[in-house]
C-alpha cells in the first residue's frame, strides 16, 4: 500500500512538470512583433526572417500607432503585453514605455552602423524612416498650381476643400507631424488647417483614392505610400515641401521579461539586430521607407536619397511630442469639432 501511494505522488508531481517544460519547450522560439508598417511589407518581412530563423515562430500583430498605443495601455493594466517587441511609428512612445520601465536594455550590435539617434542605454533603436510629404495627382493638377510647403497646404485658400491627412488621434506619424508644424508655426497653424477645410481620413486607402479621383488637390502622407502606389502603376507624385519633410525614425523596442509575451530575450536580441542589419533593411527599404543605417546604397523605389531629405527636413521634438501629445490632439480635436 505505501509503495502505491509512493508512486501515485511521484506520479502525480511528474505530471505538472512534463507540462511546464513541455509548455516551455514549445513556447521559447516564439516572438509576437506589434508594428503598424503596412501589411504588404509585413508579409515580406516575415519571408526573410523565416529564411533567417527557421527555428523561430515569429507573429506580427499588425495596427495605426494610435491603436497599437492603446492596446499596450489595455495589456499593461493586465499585469502583461501580448508582445515582445514593439515597432510603432512614433518614436516619443519609446520615451515613455522605457519611463515605464517596460522596456529591455540591449546594446546591439549594429549600434555604430546607426545614422539616426538611438537610446545609448539600448532601450529602443530607429529601424526605418518614414517621410511626411504632400502628393498630387498630375493627371488632375499642375504641381505649378499647388502648395509646395507645409505653410501654403494650410494658407493656399485655391485648395481649400480639396486637401486631407489622416487623424492624429490614430495615426504617430500625423501626430508627430502636428507637433513639428505647432513648434514651426504655433497654433496657428492649427487654425489655418481648419479654415482650409481640412478633410480627416482614418486610413491611407481613402485618401490615396480621392486623389486618383480628383476630388483632393493635394494631401499630406507619407511616403511610402506614395512610392507603393508608383511601383504598382499609378501616376500620384511626390511633393517635398520646401520648408522641410518631416522624417520620423520610427523605433524599434524589446519588453523586458516583466512584461513580455513569451519571455524570449534573446530571440528579441537576435530579430532586433537583424532588422538593424543590412539583411534587415533591404527589406524595410523594399517595403517603401528608407534605411537608418550610414550610407546605405539603397533608397526606396523611385525616391530620393535619404541623405538629400535630411538636408532640408523639419525637426521633430520627440521630448515635447511624448509630454505634450494629449493637449496636441485634443486641441485640434476640438478646433475640427467646432469648425463652421
Amino acid at each position: 500500500m505505501k509503495r502505491c501511494v509512493l508512486i501515485l505522488i511521484i506520479f502525480s508531481l511528474a505530471i505538472p512538470l512534463a507540462f511546464a517544460f513541455g509548455s516551455k519547450d514549445r513556447g521559447q522560439n516564439k516572438i509576437t512583433i506589434y508594428t503598424s508598417m503596412y501589411q504588404e511589407v509585413i508579409d515580406n518581412v516575415e519571408k526573410e526572417l523565416k529564411k533567417q530563423f527557421p527555428k523561430y515562430t515569429i507573429e506580427f500583430v499588425y495596427g495605426g500607432t494610435g491603436r497599437l498605443i492603446h492596446r499596450v495601455a489595455t495589456e499593461r493594466a493586465s499585469g502583461r503585453l501580448g508582445c515582445d517587441i514593439l515597432m510603432v511609428a512614433e518614436p516619443a512612445f519609446s520615451l515613455e514605455l522605457k519611463g515605464n520601465g517596460m522596456l529591455h536594455s540591449y546594446l546591439s550590435k549594429e549600434a555604430h552602423n546607426l545614422a539616426f539617434e538611438y537610446d545609448p542605454e539600448g532601450y529602443w533603436y530607429p529601424v526605418r524612416v518614414n517621410n511626411m510629404v504632400l502628393a498630387f495627382n498630375p493627371e488632375k493638377n499642375s504641381r505649378e498650381s499647388l502648395p509646395s510647403s507645409f505653410y501654403d497646404f494650410a494658407n493656399n485658400t485655391s485648395v481649400r476643400g480639396a486637401i486631407s491627412m489622416r487623424n492624429p488621434s490614430i495615426s504617430g506619424s500625423s501626430l508627430a507631424t502636428l507637433i513639428a508644424l505647432r513648434d514651426r508655426y504655433g497654433y496657428e497653424y492649427f487654425n489655418a488647417l481648419i479654415r482650409q477645410n481640412i478633410n480627416i481620413e482614418y486610413g491611407t486607402a481613402g485618401g490615396l483614392s480621392k486623389l486618383e479621383s480628383g476630388e483632393y488637390k493635394v494631401i499630406m502622407i507619407l511616403e511610402e505610400s506614395i512610392l507603393q502606389s508608383r511601383e504598382k502603376g499609378s501616376k500620384l507624385e511626390v511633393i517635398y515641401p520646401t520648408d522641410g519633410t518631416i522624417m520620423i525614425p520610427s523605433n524599434i523596442m524589446i519588453v523586458n521579461n516583466q512584461w513580455s509575451a513569451n519571455r524570449n530575450l534573446k530571440a528579441a536580441e537576435d530579430v532586433a539586430d537583424w532588422f538593424l542589419s543590412e539583411a534587415g533593411q533591404n527589406a524595410i527599404v523594399s517595403g517603401w521607407m528608407h534605411s537608418v543605417r550610414i550610407d546605405f546604397p539603397r533608397t526606396p523605389y523611385d525616391s530620393i536619397p535619404t541623405s538629400e531629405i535630411r538636408k532640408n527636413s523639419m525637426p521633430v521634438d520627440w521630448e515635447s511630442s511624448f509630454r505634450q501629445k494629449d493637449e496636441v490632439v485634443n486641441r485640434f480635436d476640438e478646433l475640427l469639432a467646432n469648425r463652421r
